[in-house]
């Protein structure tokens, strides 16, 4: 990849919290990119890639590798750090009209939540599981790094107690990380998230990438079995 197409997807991230690059040429060539924005962080398989494709048996929960809609979240909050950059490869999209990658900046919900809702996000102290027999991370859903905000959030833990739950579970309030009021936040911010999200529908050979620490992604639902897509965590 040459050093503008480098510097180009630098920019969009840093002015827009993403970058959509089409007609990339493959998936080395998306590798090649991805490794001149950072280095690979494993994931929780231990591999640097993941396939997001369906896989039978995960129709009961909101997974990536489910045909369901997923939540705003961002991803891994439990590491420390969490990963920088999110990225995915597209090989096949889904044909069926759905399985869209929904973005929102943190910057534009923090003027749309209101004083109590501010303060929920970074007051109390919530902790976000790691990995399997990993420690995980307690920390406020946003923290100052610098000059910049880092945010950690994940609709499904603040209503489930769960990152992938199942589609029909039912957590008592008192055993939610926040209670009442972190699930009221959680909802309150699906809504706001569905009337300001960015939606892309990654083109077949295009890498969408995104500032994972600033910007809350989801899923719309999707009925086309051949979507398939490649998950890439980046550190800088």
């Amino acid at each position: 990849m040459s050093r503008s197409s480098v510097e180009g997807l630098r920019d969009s991230l840093s002015d827009q919290g993403y970058a959509l690059v089409e007609h990339v040429g493959g998936q080395r060539q998306a590798v090649e990119l991805l490794q001149d924005l950072g280095r690979f962080v494993p994931q929780y398989g231990g591999t640097v890639e993941h396939e997001v494709v369906y896989r039978p048996g995960n129709d009961g929960r909101a997974y990536s590798q489910s045909r369901n809609a997923i939540r705003p979240h961002t991803e891994a909050p439990g590491r420390h750090p969490s990963p920088r950059h999110l990225a995915l490869y597209c090989h096949r999209q889904a044909r069926c009209g759905g399985g869209h990658t929904d973005l929102l900046d943190w910057k534009l919900l923090e003027k749309l939540l209101g004083p109590d809702d501010l303060a929920l996000v970074t007051g109390p102290r919530v902790r976000f599981p790691g990995p399997v027999g990993g420690e995980g991370v307690v920390a406020t859903m946003v923290e100052e790094d610098g000059d910049r905000a880092v945010l950690r959030f994940s609709h499904n833990l603040l209503t489930a107690a769960d990152y992938d739950p199942a589609l029909d579970a039912a957590t008592p309030a008192e055993e939610l990380p926040l209670g009442r009021a972190g699930a009221e936040l959680a909802l309150r911010v699906a809504e706001l998230f569905v009337h300001y999200r960015t939606q892309v529908l990654i083109p077949d050979d295009a890498l969408l990438v995104w500032d994972n620490q600033r910007m809350m992604h989801a899923r719309s639902q999707y009925e086309d079995t051949g979507r398939h897509l490649t998950r890439y965590w980046v550190a800088v």
